[in-house]
């Protein structure tokens, strides 16, 4: 796409389009883009992700209330076979978690969770999310540890958890739960 996609992100003026020098992968592309974020909220979107109007403000509101809040909104999806489009309603809302494999699964919200809610849309807490979008404070996002964190932040905690150079991840896959647990240890 090259010249028609930079005629296209000039004509946004909001947008920056920001190109690696050789392919450098998930984690290392959003390493990039993040470092290059100036304001304080950074929203990562994989590029299946299509938003609707209105999905912005939800995200913004509880990390404005509190910068460790990582917000994942309710994920919509399309059917394979009919392309029809399928509202996700904040009642059947669902939880991140994991199985014995470490792998990621959806689980339905327990009712100690539903019990805490003032209403249906307000966030509800999650191990884990999916890795594919979410909203962090960008100071968060840092202090976590985006690059080189050893044991500087969540120091009473750093025992606990396993630090690593986030720069070194090659393979897609498990990205969602080491930041999970990263924002699990250090408060978030």
């Amino acid at each position: 796409m090259k010249q028609p996609l930079d005629d296209y992100i000039k004509s946004l003026r909001i947008v920056r389009l920001i190109r690696q020098k050789k392919r450098e992968g998930l984690i290392r592309s959003r390493l990039t883009g993040a470092a290059a974020v100036k304001g304080d909220v950074i929203i990562f979107l994989d590029s299946h992700i299509e938003v609707t109007e209105g999905w912005l403000e939800p995200l913004l509101g509880p990390i404005s209330q509190n910068r460790t809040t990582v917000v994942t909104p309710i994920i919509d999806t399309i059917d394979d076979m009919t392309l029809r489009y399928h509202f996700g309603t904040a009642d059947l809302i669902s939880v991140g978690g994991f199985n014995w494999n470490l792998q990621f699964t959806w689980h339905a919200l327990p009712e100690r969770e539903k019990k805490k809610r003032k209403h249906l849309v307000e966030p509800v807490r999650s191990p884990t999310m999916a890795g594919g979008l979410f909203a962090i404070s960008k100071k968060y996002f840092n202090d976590l540890g985006t690059c080189k964190l050893i044991g500087t932040y969540c120091s009473r905690r750093a025992a606990l958890i396993s630090i690593i150079d986030d720069s070194g991840m090659d393979i897609w896959g498990g990205e969602n739960l080491e930041i999970s647990f990263r924002i699990w240890m250090c408060g978030g």
